[in-house]
């Protein structure tokens, strides 16, 4: 296998490097929140204007569904920022992305070299998933993603080594910082890593030793710790039972048998298409002797064995996002690219077709970067010709190195999907704000939170606030806006549900639109003959 990059490989890397702050950074704050983000956002901001930084909340009631430590993260990027946006909101991604990236490059490159790693890296970063979406967001996922990763990762160099005590002491470490994070899903990476591997090994009987316990006991302590604090502030038991659930309720013990099993037979399809390009390397397994080449190298077997003890339970439960997923694919995409050159120096059926939907792929790519400046929703974009031309001429330019360097073929691949990014930032995300419902929504709620920013305010009844309008109307006000209890406070606004409340007398006095369901809650001021209504 050649490991070392040669003159056309390092002008590559260059180019991907080059391309990278563009890709990730441009209009990066421009769409409005999803759901999530706004409820990560809103945690941290109201343990600012709450100074209660122990007890999450939203809306001012307590959170029970994920501990703080993400939202003490953001608080703290906030706080440098100045400024709670949608931008500053998502740099804790794209750092947590890009050290996630950087760990796995130092991780193959000593066994491996630097093209490997390198690969290894920007497969990680140009996902279709991570590319086009999870890198777009304020989301926990992909921070937590890289400390499982790095779990993985300390379990497989301190076995080799023997050092289990530090094997122990580290990976639940590790752990204790993604339960911080996530809750019970680290456990459950921990508890299926150590298990299947120690197994395999024939170690299983160390995970009995006093090594281990200390681990546990770390564990126990590090998480013990924060919650012998918030013990101070609220009862426990609200939060396990919330984080127990957490855990469950997309599983087939909430959806049963039917749905489990569709899930089962749709899966593999579902994940494929959401890490594509790379997923389509999935091929390279479809051969006699995988088994015996795949255990010819110790670290893959490792990769392959975590992988399959980890996704059996998101493979079996019906609501899984793929964003759960993040941390397991540096594990199968090693193994891509393991098998890769392989099946490169044999021209193999599945090399050949990888390589023939790879260049279309490309060939979509050249004929894409024209489109803007044919197309009536795009003609207004600033540097419209500009833009184009370096599209155009970079994607020509990478389509000729892939057809005259196949050594250097999936390096191309990675600096053209970098290179539809910076395309993505320029035109399709202006364009999807600009018609997009969720942005109207944003405009409404920070224009009525400014409004009437010096007056009380409060949700009225079971008026459900949707997260994103929860976040800009207190980020706009800066007050928590709370569930309104008797007596009502009769010179407060009110947010009201119209459709709710049809009899309600109150005084009309603005409006916010929320995203889900495209329609519009009322602000008002209660009539003296309803404040006993509630």
């Amino acid at each position: 296998m050649n490991t070392q990059p040669n003159r056309t490989h390092r002008f590559l890397y260059v180019a991907a490097l080059a391309l990278l702050p563009a890709a990730l950074l441009i209009h990066l704050g421009l769409m409005t929140f999803i759901d999530d983000e706004a409820i990560r956002s809103l945690v941290a901001l109201e343990m600012k204007l709450s100074g209660n930084y122990v007890t999450p909340t939203l809306n001012g009631e307590y959170y029970y569904n994920k501990p703080p430590l993400y939202n003490w993260i953001l608080l703290a990027f906030f706080s440098m920022a100045g400024a709670f946006n949608e931008f500053t909101a998502r740099i804790p991604t794209l750092l947590s992305l890009c050290g996630y990236a950087a760990t796995v490059f130092f991780v193959f490159k000593p066994k491996y070299g630097t093209r490997i790693a390198f690969l290894n890296a920007f497969v990680l970063i140009t996902c279709g998933r991570i590319l086009f979406w999870d890198s777009i967001l304020g989301l926990i996922d992909i921070c937590f993603s890289w400390v499982m990763f790095g779990l993985f990762m300390v379990v497989y160099h301190t076995f080799r080594k023997g050092n289990f005590l530090q094997l122990f002491l580290l990976s639940y470490l590790l752990t204790a910082v993604g339960f911080l994070m996530k809750g019970l899903p680290a456990l459950v990476f921990q508890a299926f890593t150590l298990s299947a591997y120690f197994l395999y090994k024939g170690q299983f009987r160390r995970l009995f030793s006093a090594g281990h316990f200390l681990g546990i006991g770390l564990l126990a302590l590090i998480v013990g710790s924060y919650y012998l604090v918030y013990h101070q502030y609220n009862e426990l038991g609200n939060v396990f039972a919330t984080l127990f659930d957490e855990s469950l309720k997309r599983t087939g013990v909430r959806f049963g048998v039917w749905r489990t099993v569709l899930q089962i037979a749709s899966f593999p399809l579902e994940m494929l298409y959401h890490f594509l390009p790379w997923s389509l390397m999935i091929l390279y397994f479809l051969r006699r002797g995988i088994r015996r080449q795949i255990l010819q190298d110790d670290f893959i077997t490792f990769n392959l064995i975590v992988f399959g003890a980890n996704i059996i339970v998101y493979w079996t439960s019906p609501e899984v996002y793929p964003r759960y997923l993040l941390m397991l694919a540096p594990l199968l995409f090693s193994a891509f690219l393991y098998l890769h050159d392989d099946h490169a120096e044999r021209r193999s059926p599945a090399w050949r077709i990888i390589n023939g939907v790879f260049f279309a792929f490309l060939l979509l790519i050249v004929a894409g970067s024209v489109a803007p400046v044919f197309l009536e929703r795009t003609q207004q974009a600033p540097g419209l010709y500009f833009k184009t031309a370096f599209l155009a001429l970079g994607s020509i330019g990478l389509t000729i190195v892939y057809w005259r360097q196949k050594a250097q073929r999936l390096s191309v691949m990675v600096v053209a999907l970098l290179l539809v990014r910076v395309g993505f930032n320029w035109f399709v995300l202006p364009d999807r704000n600009g018609e997009d419902w969720g942005n109207r929504c944003r405009e409404s709620t920070m224009e009525a939170g400014l409004k009437f920013r010096d007056q009380p305010m409060y949700i009225y009844g079971e008026t459900e606030l949707q997260m994103t309008n929860a976040f800009y109307l207190t980020n706009a006000r800066q007050q928590i806006v709370t569930r309104a209890r008797p007596p009502l406070d009769s010179s407060a606004i009110f947010i009201i549900h119209p459709g709710m409340y049809p009899d309600l007398p109150y005084q009309k006095v603005g409006e916010i639109k929320y995203r889900h369901g495209q329609g519009v809650l009322d602000l008002g001021i209660l009539q003296h003959s309803s404040e006993n209504k509630e």
